[in-house]
């Protein structure tokens, strides 16, 4: 794989063979990546796949037209023939006032934070297959387990560099290991599947694969004889596992392209009370080793820890530099880059604050209601809010977490949703976005 000055000179020279082609403006993506991953099924290697790649993405702009594209050949006849297309398509392109890169004066200048992002993912076929094996033994071993759907254990590393004809040259590495077990429990149609799984920027912060083969095969027995509930409103608790799903929705409601299109829920609510007061979501990109680190954003903005939401108000969007220039605003270094199209926007390090309110407790007050550890489906509507979902997990009775459940729907409005949310005590760093167990109330439950 090519080292990131070498990446970076990739990306900057087919940015200069544009500007020499007649582009007033251009910025390249150039990202390489190889992976390799051993997946096993009953003792038994199942499946194993290697993956190398290079691509490069071109963006360029004639006045206020624009045109992209993106190849994964990088002979220098294909970069000419290439960088000549490009250009001749932004000239055939709809003007948009609002495209352009990034403001100049915002640009990363100097040395990028180091957030060791990189362990330069050094292992062998035989070791992934070890940590597979010994991931699903441990699932297959908790009494209850019947059957498998494997394990696999995997690690890549990734280099991803960015130029722009206005003065940012810059690129970084990443590694990334994980393992997974997936096993059931039961038998004939009372058979119930679960999983879990751990990702790491380095192998040696990586959990043990007999905890995560203990835990899959734990879950999966859990969920046996799931009993049937009546439908009604009561208290819902989200588990960790998909209580960082809540934010995504609100992601996608702050993005500078739903707010610029009026398609947001959250549209007209900036500096106002959109979540409980108890509630604070902060981005980090800093975070050293962390899953979503990086040192600059998709345009070549610098990024900084933010606080989006603060005691429960909205403080700002997500904006790239287009949606920014349309909205008056300045972009707040979110932008996020694939190979091909423009920027989006993404957050990194996302998490909601704790709360001061144990998990047991919040439990522990509800009569009668739900604890979710799955959600299924997408019925989630960005425009209005309105939100349902299918759903599993486990009655809460008296205070007590007792009999399984599954085939229900949770249904409410987010706007709700987050004005009646209380975190609990234990946010724990385990993915991209996270956030601590959360208690909703007065949710509607369809049950059998």
């Amino acid at each position: 794989m090519l080292t990131i000055s070498e990446a970076c000179e990739r990306a900057a020279d087919v940015v200069a063979r544009a500007r020499a082609a007649g582009a007033d403006a251009a910025d390249a993506v150039f990202a390489a990546d190889s992976s390799q991953s051993i997946s096993v099924r009953m003792g038994e290697l199942e499946d194993i796949e290697r993956s190398e790649s290079e691509e490069l993405g071109l963006r360029v702009f004639v006045g206020r037209r624009s045109a992209s594209v993106s190849t994964s050949d990088l002979s220098s006849a294909a970069m000419d023939m290439l960088v000549e297309r490009v250009v001749a398509m932004a000239r055939e392109a709809p003007e948009d006032k609002w495209a352009g890169l990034a403001p100049e004066d915002r640009l990363l200048h100097g040395k990028p934070p180091m957030l060791d992002l990189d362990d330069g993912a050094h292992v062998d076929p035989a070791g992934l297959k070890a940590l597979a094996q010994i991931a699903e033994e441990a699932a297959r071993g908790v009494q209850g387990v019947t059957n498998s759907e494997g394990a696999s254990a995997g690690a890549s590393r990734s280099v991803m560099t960015l130029a722009t004809s206005h003065g940012f040259t810059g690129g970084y590495a990443q590694t990334s290991h994980g393992i997974s077990a997936s096993v059931l429990a039961g038998t004939g149609g009372g058979m119930e599947r679960d999983y879990a799984h751990h990702s790491a920027r380095h192998a040696a912060m990586l959990e043990s694969p007999e905890a995560i083969g203990r835990l899959a095969g734990e879950r999966a027995v859990a969920r046996l004889d799931p009993a049937r509930i009546p439908s009604g409103a009561m208290p819902v608790v989200f588990d960790r596992r998909v209580s960082a799903g809540l934010i995504g929705h609100f992601l996608g409601a702050i993005s500078g392209s739903a707010i610029t299109r009026k398609t947001s829920f959250l549209l007209d609510r900036l500096g106002q009370q959109v979540f409980a007061k108890g509630v604070t979501i902060c981005d980090d990109p800093h975070r050293p080793r962390g899953l979503r680190s990086r040192p600059f954003d998709g345009e070549g903005l610098p990024v900084q820890p933010v606080k989006l939401v603060d005691a429960g108000l909205l403080e700002t969007w997500l904006l790239e530099s287009a949606s920014a220039r349309q909205l008056g605003l300045e972009p707040t270094g979110h932008a996020s880059r694939g190979i091909g199209g423009a920027p989006g926007v993404a957050p990194s390090n996302l998490y909601m604050e704790a709360g001061h309110i144990p998990a047991e407790t919040l439990v522990g007050e509800i009569e009668y209601g739900i604890l979710v550890t799955e959600l299924i489906g997408q019925g989630v509507n960005g425009v209005t809010g309105d939100y349902s979902r299918g759903a599993a997990g486990f009655l809460i009775e008296k205070g007590e977490i007792t009999r399984p459940v599954s085939e229900i729907t949770i249904a409410s409005n987010l706007k709700d949703m987050f004005l009646a949310m209380t975190p609990a005590n234990d946010l724990e760093f385990r993915y991209g976005v996270n956030a601590p167990t959360l208690r909703i109330d007065g949710m509607t439950i369809a049950g059998a």
